[in-house]
């Protein structure tokens, strides 16, 4: 929580209890104690009510509330006429429609709550032809802003973003589309095993995303009906909010830049960050099986980098000394190539913790 939150959320608090204290102790009684302790009691839980109110909104943005209120502004248009239309149509019909005057007051308050209701639903539903047709001012600052990151659906599936975003390397918003969640929701209902495990694993994912409150993950309605491209669903939102694409598809990795939206693959991420090693560095490392030249034998690392061995097809199972002569790259990630170390007779080199 920023220090501008925290007073904005005290100050409240402090405004809630001393308007309710004085509002209690200003009455006919004047001022007691049990009048006292009942303005704090209600300030207290008034307060508290607020900052639940915006804990629970906070997932929406601006866009969101400005859909709204001219959703309500709509559908109040919309209640208003249909008041008018039912007036005028008894007014009409007065000699032979004979109701009491509850019954209308009622008929009227359900007709207006239904063109508020209406009104607004069909304004949500239709926000992104409203965002074209009206659209919003925006004061954009004269430094490069960051934009937010909408996560698709390669990356739901997989755990390695659970572990990025709880690095605290993403400084920026992640947008989770409604439209994804809908189609996983479907998935996890389907006949297919592999697909409907796939889409809980997925679904547990956004819960994990979800409870990190220092990510604060939002979720867009915005939806494309008439799209039914996932990819351009993706590109059309990414465009209309202004933001770039996190993806874990390996197919995309060599995708361009897509009319100013940029797609960011973690496996880029993750080839980027595995260890770089330096020719003539000695390192451990256990032989797992032959190579495909002679004498070879391949190894793996932590990160799951190969490490080639000359001289090492001999220790299949042993952990030995090598050191590195060269580091490969290759589409696949790196190859790292070295020469097994031997002592004055011949021996390899081999790890303190196994000689014991």
């Amino acid at each position: 929580m920023n220090i501008a939150l925290a007073f904005t959320r005290t100050l409240f608090m402090i405004l809630s209890i001393f308007f309710m204290t004085v509002y209690t102790t200003s009455g006919p009684e004047g001022f007691t104690f049990s009048n006292f302790g009942i303005g704090i009691g209600l300030g207290s839980l008034f307060g508290c009510s607020l900052i639940a109110f915006d804990i629970f909104f906070r997932k929406f943005n601006l866009r969101s509330f400005n859909i709204a209120i001219i959703g309500l502004l709509f559908g109040y248009c919309m209640g208003q006429a249909l008041v008018l239309i039912l007036s005028a149509i008894l007014d009409i019909s007065s000699a032979s429609i004979h109701l009491s005057p509850q019954a209308i007051e009622l008929l009227k308050i359900a007709l207006f709550l239904f063109g508020i209701y209406t009104g607004t639903l069909m304004t949500l539903r239709a926000s992104d032809e409203l965002y074209v047709s009206i659209p919003f001012v925006k004061f954009a600052p004269m430094a490069q802003k960051k934009k937010d990151l909408i996560i698709d659906l390669s990356v739901l599936s997989d755990a390695r973003i659970l572990d990025l975003a709880s690095s605290g390397i993403l400084d920026c918003h992640l947008i989770i589309p409604r439209f994804l969640i809908k189609d996983l929701y479907a998935q996890s209902e389907a006949s297919d095993e592999l697909a409907r495990s796939k889409a809980k694993r997925s679904l547990d994912i956004i819960k994990k995303l979800d409870a990190m409150a220092e990510l604060e993950v939002r979720y867009n309605d915005t939806d494309f009906p008439e799209v039914k491209d996932a990819l351009s669903k993706m590109v059309r939102l990414a465009r209309l909010l202004d933001a770039n694409i996190i993806t874990a598809d390996p197919s995309q990795i060599q995708i361009p830049a897509i009319e100013g939206t940029k797609f960011i693959n973690i496996h880029d991420i993750s080839k980027a960050l595995k260890p770089l090693m330096q020719t003539g560095e000695h390192i451990k490392i256990k032989i797992q099986r032959y190579g495909k030249e002679p004498r070879q034998g391949v190894g793996y690392l932590e990160d799951g980098t190969m490490v080639v061995v000359n001289g090492g097809g001999g220790f299949i199972g042993e952990t030995i000394d090598v050191q590195v002569l060269s580091v490969k790259h290759t589409s696949s990630g790196r190859m790292i190539f070295c020469n097994a170390l031997a002592d004055e007779n011949g021996f390899p080199h081999y790890d303190d913790d196994q000689e014991q």
